[in-house]
């Protein structure tokens, strides 16, 4: 059970840091993107599953029509006849030169019939992996606006919160929740490379794994700045500045 992702077990994680979310910032933007991602993780064993399934019909119709061409190419080399005179020989070599040319232009044609349904399937693939990259953006577009700086100055003046509404243990529960909201994609994104096959696929899944590593790097970096001057960090943030490099 360890050596591949449960579907399942992401769709529960996924689960309760919308609750968390929901629970510490109710009516939220980050809580209706949190809702969203579970929306998209519960949906995604399904679509995996629905892009495995094999297409008899299209497979059959496939089948049918590469049958068809071979039969007629078949047909064809069995009516030429080799020639009975040297004049003969110049018209015969015209006729093998253009069935060569029908031969690569027909197993061009085979290679593309056949390879019809991995790229329907992929397709599909790509366009839910899109969709993920967008929430991976707009997850981003929430913490961008989030400066711990600002929190700082707030409280060395005072204040009971930042301009932002929240106070500097609130911006550090915030900034942690989205890099959770950032890993939790990633693993949606890498149930698509765990069940299909696909070199395309897969290096599209290692795009979105790139991307949430950037983007989860950048608010880390927010929550080491706010610790070091705070010291409300929670508690996976504290460890996380602890094993940080000077």
């Amino acid at each position: 059970m360890f050596r591949s992702l449960d579907p399942a077990l992401i769709v529960a994680t996924a689960g309760s840091l919308h609750q968390r979310i929901a629970e510490r910032f109710p009516d939220s933007g980050l809580s209706r993107v949190a809702g969203e991602l579970l929306t998209v993780a519960q949906g995604t064993d399904a679509r995996i599953t629905a892009l495995r399934r094999p297409r008899w019909g299209l497979r059959l119709g496939i089948g049918l029509l590469i049958a068809s061409m071979l039969a007629v190419a078949l047909v064809t080399v069995s009516r030429l006849s080799l020639p009975g005179s040297f004049t003969a020989l110049g018209d015969f070599v015209q006729v093998m030169d253009a069935a060569i040319n029908d031969v690569v232009f027909m197993g061009i044609a085979i290679a593309f019939l056949v390879t019809i349904e991995s790229r329907l399937r992929r397709h599909r693939a790509l366009k839910a992996l899109h969709e993920l990259r967008s929430l991976v953006h707009i997850v981003d577009m929430h913490q961008l606006t989030k400066d711990p700086d600002t929190a700082m100055r707030e409280q060395r003046n005072a204040h009971a919160s930042s301009p932002q509404g929240l106070t500097p243990f609130e911006l550090g529960r915030y900034l942690d929740y989205c890099s959770e909201l950032l890993s939790v994609s990633s693993k949606v994104a890498a149930l698509y490379a765990q069940q299909l096959e696909d070199p395309v696929v897969l290096n599209a899944v290692n795009e979105v794994e790139a991307l949430t590593t950037g983007l989860s790097a950048k608010i880390w970096q927010k929550l080491v700045i706010l610790g070091s001057s705070t010291r409300v960090l929670p508690a996976s943030s504290a460890s996380l500045e602890g094993s940080a490099p000077a």
